[in-house]
């Protein structure tokens, strides 16, 4: 059973066609790469199966579940993550704070900033990144932002993960790691 069937998908604007009866299918284990030039549709189909956009038509079905409107929220519930060529971030939050934006880890109701640094800095520390999770993510060259991208849709323990250009701001050094 594949994990990731979109079958026959549209997404057209007023003036444009971005994606035109594509279907793709993704099983467990497998790394696809999706090629082809500017403007040809390929962030929009991602945008589609992370919930970010909404399909004119087609179908999509997750790990043998037949979606209708698909959110970012529910993608996510299903296991599905992104990392997104343009950067998410809430420069005024911390890079834990903005690793668990919208999954806050709380106690009694409070919200436990020392549960989110310890488990932002596990992430990190297993992507060898040496960023304090309590540091502002405005405070951060552009490179270091798009790592904690990266380490917030890791931290989801995310099922299926979409990467839309994350290395277009890193250096040869940060790619490697």
């Amino acid at each position: 059973m594949n994990s990731v069937e979109m079958i026959d998908i549209v997404k057209q604007y007023p003036l444009v066609r971005a994606v035109d009866h594509v279907s793709f299918s993704l099983g467990q284990g497998e790394i696809h790469s999706l090629l082809g030039e500017n403007g040809a549709g390929k962030s929009t189909l991602m945008k589609i199966l992370s919930g970010v956009y909404t399909r004119d038509e087609g179908e999509v079905t997750i790990f043998g579940q037949q979606i209708g409107d698909l959110t970012p929220k529910k993608a996510q519930e299903l296991g599905v993550a992104i990392i997104h060529q343009e950067l998410n971030m809430c420069q005024h939050l911390t890079v834990a704070e903005n690793i668990f934006l919208g999954r806050e880890k709380t106690h009694a109701g409070v919200l436990s900033s020392k549960q989110m640094n310890e488990q932002a800095a596990a992430v990190l520390g297993r992507m060898n990144i040496q960023i304090d999770p309590e540091t502002v993510v405005g405070d951060l060259a552009v490179s270091k932002q798009q790592m904690v991208e990266i380490a917030k849709a890791l931290s989801q323990n995310a099922k299926v993960l979409i990467m839309d250009e994350p290395t277009s701001a890193l250096t040869s050094k940060e790619i490697d790691e």
